[in-house]
């Protein structure tokens, strides 16, 4: 495969995943002012989760209101990051890659695009927003499902699935670090009894809600949340899952092409070193830390596969 279109594949799948993230932390964002108590301002701690933070100031400064906040994450063409620049960028991506995908997988991307071109061509109204941020999620869903139904299980697919779990693990990571210590704000607190409505707010960001209460009951608590989002290997977006996808798929390619590359060490190295902890060491050593290792060898091994798969030669 040309590297071109391993990079095209690669980043249509981060594109898109990124965009319903980014939907899923606007409507936590949401839910969480509304519990928050009066005067704290959780519309920055969404920024800094999304990685949007430093260039929404430099377009606002420190002024962090609900509609300012969700304009600039959702439509604010000066935010490479924003939803609409996020689909523009997966359809051109989809253009490129045309002849590597289904019908059914490039109708999907087009489609979405479209709506949504549409529904983000204005400002979109609070009493919308619910409407637009499903669509957003239905829409980036319905992509993921023509791919998994349709296209082959080849280079092109694992490409594609590796795009989507680098991004995937990203964003679990980045929710983990910020909410987590806006909710819990000293180490003395980590244990205590939070509102059950913040906690289970931010399990809904990621998808997460019924699976926990499956698995731990209805009563959320910190370390067990943590837990559930980094080492439980049936949550298909805790680290420890996202992480084996990508080693799974890698792992494809080197059987597929004959060549084990550096990338392939990275994510064996990443899986073993850092996913074999209990949670116990893992909060012992410091959540923030980890998390902040995790997040560095995640990136170093997404741009390590770039080099490796010369996706831009």
């Amino acid at each position: 495969m040309l590297g071109k279109t391993a990079g095209g594949l690669y980043w249509m799948f981060r594109y898109l995943e990124r965009s319903e993230n980014t939907a899923r932390l606007i409507e936590a964002g949401q839910r969480l002012s509304l519990t928050r108590p009066s005067g704290e301002d959780e519309w920055s701690s969404v920024l800094e989760t999304a990685a949007m933070h430093w260039g929404y100031q430099a377009a606002y400064g420190a002024d962090y209101t609900r509609e300012q906040v969700i304009d600039w994450m959702l439509r604010d063409k000066d935010n490479p990051s924003s939803v609409l620049n996020l689909i523009c960028m997966a359809r051109n991506n989809a253009k490129t890659v045309r002849t590597a995908l289904t019908r059914e997988v490039w109708e999907g991307v087009n489609e979405c695009y479209m709506v949504l071109c549409n529904k983000l061509a204005r400002k979109v109204a609070e009493r919308d927003l619910p409407e637009v941020l499903q669509m957003i999620r239905q829409r980036t869903a319905y992509v993921r499902g023509a791919t998994h139904g349709t296209m082959l299980r080849n280079d092109f697919y694992d490409f594609s699935r590796i795009g989507t779990f680098v991004e995937r693990a990203d964003n679990t990571a980045r929710i983990l670090d910020v909410k987590y210590y806006v909710l819990l704000p000293s180490a003395m607190s980590v244990g205590s009894s939070l509102d059950n409505v913040q906690w289970q707010t931010i399990l809904r960001s990621v998808s997460a809600e019924g699976g926990f209460q499956i698995s731990y009951g209805q009563d959320p608590r910190p370390r067990e949340i943590a837990q559930f989002l980094i080492l439980d290997k049936r949550m298909p977006r805790s680290l420890s899952f996202c992480t084996d996808k990508i080693r799974d798929n890698l792992g494809y390619l080197m059987a597929d092409y004959g060549t084990r590359l550096k990338c392939h060490d990275m994510a064996d190295k990443l899986a073993l070193r850092t996913m074999q902890r209990s949670i116990d060491e893992v909060l012992d050593d410091g959540l923030h830390q980890f998390i902040q290792e995790y997040l560095k060898s995640v990136a170093e091994l997404g741009n390590q596969i770039e080099v490796d798969y010369r996706f831009y030669a």
